[in-house]
């Protein structure tokens, strides 16, 4: 039963950290966007993980494996929401010209910073590679678990 819950573990840390690199690819494409379908610019968003029972907290979990604890089992990760992100201020440019310029002539751009979102990108593929790899570790522990068996 270990063994599948290890699989669905590194499966959940896959799928939350496939879906953290899909809103990041969003900022990137979305870093010149001046005009939303509701008029505003493109907000920089975030995405918002927790454990997936959610009953137990990280401090609780540490303490547990610190006193070597072994009770305690992890359930995987979920995404709890996907967040916009009001506290990076946007990036205000002087454009007269620019379609989306205000009365003084400044463009509102989106507070996506594409250094930050590359870095963040490469972060979450490197956290998706090391579930693959947690994966492909116990897929392999149990094969020959029933090597062994024969």
């Amino acid at each position: 039963m270990a063994m599948f819950q290890a699989l669905n573990i590194s499966a959940t840390g896959m799928t939350a950290q496939r879906l953290r690199m899909d809103i990041l690819s969003e900022n990137i494409a979305n870093v010149k966007t001046t005009r939303t379908e509701d008029g505003s610019p493109y907000v920089r968003k975030n995405v918002i993980f927790q454990e997936k029972d959610g009953t137990t907290s990280f401090q609780a979990a540490l303490t547990a494996q610190l006193k070597l604890n072994h009770n305690y089992i992890g359930s995987g990760v979920k995404v709890t929401s996907i967040i916009e992100d009001t506290e990076t201020p946007m990036n205000v440019v002087y454009e007269p010209s620019h379609p989306d310029a205000d009365e003084n002539g400044y463009v509102s751009y989106p507070n996506v910073n594409p250094v930050t979102e590359m870095t963040d990108l490469i972060d979450a593929s490197r956290a998706y590679e090391a579930n693959i790899t947690a994966f492909n570790a116990t897929k392999a522990m149990a094969l020959k678990a029933l090597e062994i068996g024969t």
